[in-house]
């Protein structure tokens, strides 16, 4: 009785360890590209980032050029005169620093640009991948441009262009 027990445990065990579970992959780089308002919203993040960067750099220039002046002009110049040119100094490396830090900080003009344009298109994928996972039993869906371990994997698992057509881009 025990041996007819534990040989029924050992094969439900293996055929709970022998239930397959189906993968799929997608490329998100591959389907990034073929979405034309990716590359339209990367350009215009890009033209801003450089506007910004701009600006940025053209007030610690003010600030550089201010050092420079009191530098050179440091010894003819009172306790006080120093000490307010210094406060000016100060001022103006720091109002260049808020205006990175508007800009480019974790809650800057940039973050707030970037979830505007692109995580639109990054939801609608990740529906597109939902949807179609779904439909086919998939258990989990792996983007092989994160997956940096991984070294092989059959192109038949890829599903990156019924994405596509799902998203209504064809290819």
């Amino acid at each position: 009785m025990k041996k007819m027990f534990l040989s029924l445990l050992i094969v439900m065990a293996g055929m709970m360890t022998a239930q397959a579970q189906k993968f799929a992959l997608i490329d998100m780089e591959f389907i990034l590209k073929q979405i034309p308002s990716y590359e339209q919203a990367n350009k215009q993040m890009e033209s801003l980032s450089k506007q910004w960067q701009t600006e940025v750099e053209a007030k610690s220039k003010e600030a550089k050029t201010l050092y420079e002046a009191y530098q050179k002009s440091a010894s003819t110049m009172t306790a006080e005169q120093r000490t307010a040119k210094e406060e000016e100094i100060i001022l103006k490396e720091r109002e260049a620093a808020e205006l990175r830090q508007t800009y480019f900080g974790p809650q800057g003009e940039a973050m707030k640009k970037r979830q505007e344009l692109i995580a639109p298109i990054q939801d609608a994928i990740y529906n597109a991948v939902k949807e179609i996972a779904t439909e086919k039993g998939y258990d989990a869906v792996i983007d092989r441009a994160s997956a940096q371990s991984m070294i092989f994997a059959s192109p038949r698992i890829d599903i990156s262009n019924e994405v596509l057509l799902k998203l209504g881009y064809s290819k």
